[in-house]
C-alpha cells in the first residue's frame, strides 16, 4: 500500500509536460463548449497521491508518450506533486463553480488561470506550481527536508556542468 501511495521522485519532466498539454487542451475545450463535466477527470486527486500509478493519463504519458520524446529529463518530484495538487484544486474549484453552482463566469476565470499554468508547463517547461513550491521553501513554510534536491542548489549546478 505504501508503494501504491508513493509519488515518484524524480519525475520525468517530459511526461509532466505531456500531462499538462492534455490538461491544456481539455480546459480549452471546456471554455469553448461549456462542457464543464469534462472537469471531472481533471479533479482526479489520486494522481496527486500516487503520480501515474492510478492515473491513466499519467501512466500513458510516462510509459507510452514520453519515451518516444527522447531521453528522460529527471526533475525533483515534490514540486511536481505540489503543482499537481494546485491543478486538482483548480479543477475542483471550477467543477464546483461551473457544474454544481452554475456560476460559469467564476468557473471560466479559474479555467483561464488553468490555461496560463498548463500552457506555460506544456509549451515552455515553466511550472508555476514548482515556482510557488520554491517560494514556500525559501520563506520556510515548506521545510528543506521535503525536497533536498530543491534546497541544495549545488546538486543542480553539478548536474548542469
Amino acid at each position: 500500500m505504501a508503494r501504491l501511495l508513493s509519488f515518484p521522485n524524480p519525475v520525468n519532466e517530459k511526461a509532466a509536460r505531456v500531462v499538462a498539454g492534455v490538461v491544456l487542451v481539455t480546459v480549452l475545450v471546456i471554455l469553448a463548449t461549456g462542457a464543464y463535466w469534462l472537469l471531472i477527470p481533471l479533479t482526479f486527486w489520486a494522481r496527486v497521491l500516487t503520480g501515474p500509478t492510478l492515473s491513466p493519463l499519467g501512466w500513458t504519458a510516462q510509459n507510452v508518450i514520453a519515451p518516444r520524446l527522447g531521453a528522460k529529463k529527471p526533475v525533483p518530484g515534490p514540486p511536481k506533486r505540489f503543482a499537481q495538487g494546485m491543478g486538482a484544486a483548480m479543477a475542483t474549484t471550477a467543477l464546483v463553480l461551473g457544474l454544481i453552482l452554475g456560476d460559469h463566469t467564476a468557473a471560466d476565470v479559474v479555467l483561464g488561470l488553468f490555461v496560463v499554468a498548463a500552457g506555460l508547463e506544456s509549451i515552455f517547461a515553466v511550472c508555476l506550481g514548482c515556482e510557488v513550491f520554491g517560494l514556500l521553501m525559501r520563506v520556510g513554510i515548506i521545510p528543506a527536508s521535503v525536497c533536498e534536491d530543491c534546497a541544495d542548489i549545488s546538486l543542480r549546478l553539478r548536474a548542469s556542468a
